[in-house]
């Protein structure tokens, strides 16, 4: 999408030099060089900044069932480390535990 798009800019861009005098087609180029030259910091900069981290979205999980020592997540199932992550968990599925182990939502171990 972002080559399309770049593509259509320059194609327009050169349409426009090709209809402007030689005098006008300077100053647009100079004026559109300045502007996506400060883009290109702004966008540089926001790239550099950290971001949140890592995320996990749980959503709209279906149905969970343990039986005798099993073990049933109906959600999010991992390590203790998960939660130092920004973790999302909504619409778990039913969890149902016949003598197994049944969670619905997030199970950390």
């Amino acid at each position: 999408m972002v080559l399309l798009v770049t593509c259509l800019v320059v194609a327009a861009f050169a349409a426009t030099f090709a209809l402007l005098t030689w005098e006008y087609a300077d100053r647009v180029a100079t004026t559109v060089s300045a502007l996506m030259g400060i883009a290109a910091v702004g966008v540089a900069v926001w790239a550099a900044l950290p971001g949140t981290g890592k995320k996990v979205r749980v959503s709209g999980t279906g149905k969970a069932v343990a039986h005798s020592d099993g073990v049933a997540v109906s959600g999010l199932s991992g390590p203790a480390s998960v939660a130092d992550d920004l973790v999302e968990v909504d619409r778990t599925g039913d969890a149902e535990a016949f003598g197994g182990k049944a969670t619905s939502g997030v199970s950390l171990s």
